[in-house]
């Protein structure tokens, strides 16, 4: 028996939209519509599969009569006004458990290139320089670790870090009691009295926003490296830039910048980021943390079986 049509705002993963089928849904796409096109139509569908092409906002929303729940294909929410679409009786649904362990490893990875120069130095020997002392390292053990924000993404990290002699804390906000055997649970003001590193896994919120910034920095006793693999609203970059500068920030790992475009797909380059490429002690990847293609599939079959246990 048929249950309904989905429409696909954004590409996902194939195999989705054909383990979708399989549970007795219609998929359909219209991958060169405009938002105003999607807004003619979506009345027509029992639910959205999206990933960050459209932001559905209460004006979107209110042409969704009929929508019964909005599929995102990934871990963040905030192009979806989740308030407005629960008032509406619409089930919001993500996937943060199917890219978390690529997301600690990009985290670790980042980390690791950072501190042994790996990035610079292999420039260099392409280049034709054999630089040694000028690339020598530091060493992750002993390096007390602070994770902000245990969700999945954050749990994942510390997993991750298990077995590099390091210590781990972390400060969440919204979740008490989950010290285990991977991390410490701790108050922001233990994180800036002990940090040597610090890693943000935290949703783009207003609360987030801009949250990283001069006076968050300054708060740490010591100088910091910061990576950040979540969004990248929630670090003001002027201001680290100005940190780097002054040496308050060692090194920084950025997965994601401010400049993002609505889909991540492209990016501003106003002066600050000019300013921060110039950095060695700067590691930049695209949006690519939690992009892999382990992820991809995982993040098909978490949607798809949280889809198939709705009762619509």
């Amino acid at each position: 028996m048929k249950k309904g049509k989905i429409l696909f705002i954004d590409s996902t993963q194939s195999e989705l939209s054909i383990m979708l089928e399989e549970q007795g849904f219609i998929c359909e796409s219209f991958s060169n519509f405009s938002r105003d096109e999607y807004k003619k139509i979506v009345s027509g569908y029992v639910g959205i599969v999206i990933r960050s092409k459209v932001k559905l906002d209460e004006d979107f929303l209110q042409h969704c009569h009929g929508l019964k729940f909005i599929a995102r294909v990934g871990a963040g929410m905030e192009n979806i006004d989740v308030a407005y679409a629960e008032k509406c009786n619409i089930i919001c649904l993500n996937a943060p458990e199917g890219n978390r362990d690529a997301v600690g490893e990009q985290a670790l990875g980042m980390i690791l290139a950072l501190f042994n120069r790996i990035i610079v130095s292999d420039r260099e020997v392409r280049e034709g320089k054999w630089i040694r002392e000028g690339n020598r390292g530091i060493e992750l053990g002993n390096k007390t670790v602070g994770i902000i924000g245990y969700g999945n993404t954050g749990s994942a990290f510390a997993k991750k870090l298990a077995g590099f002699g390091v210590k781990v804390i972390s400060y969440d906000k919204y979740k008490t009691d989950y010290s285990d055997n991977y991390v410490l649970e701790s108050t922001m003001e233990k994180l800036f009295d002990e940090c040597d590193i610090v890693s943000l896994h935290i949703p783009l919120t207003d609360e987030t926003q801009d949250l990283v910034n001069n006076d968050f920095l300054e708060s740490f006793r010591k100088n910091i490296y910061i990576v950040n693999t979540s969004r990248g609203k929630i670090l003001n970059t002027a201001d680290l830039v100005s940190a780097l500068d002054r040496g308050k920030v060692i090194g920084a790992c950025l997965d994601v910048i401010e400049y993002e475009g609505l889909s991540f797909e492209d990016v501003n380059i106003p002066k600050e980021f000019k300013e921060l490429i110039k950095n060695n002690n700067v590691i930049l990847t695209p949006h690519i943390a939690g992009w892999t293609h382990e992820s991809n599939h995982k993040m098909a079959l978490t949607i798809a079986r949280k889809i198939g246990e709705l009762e619509l």
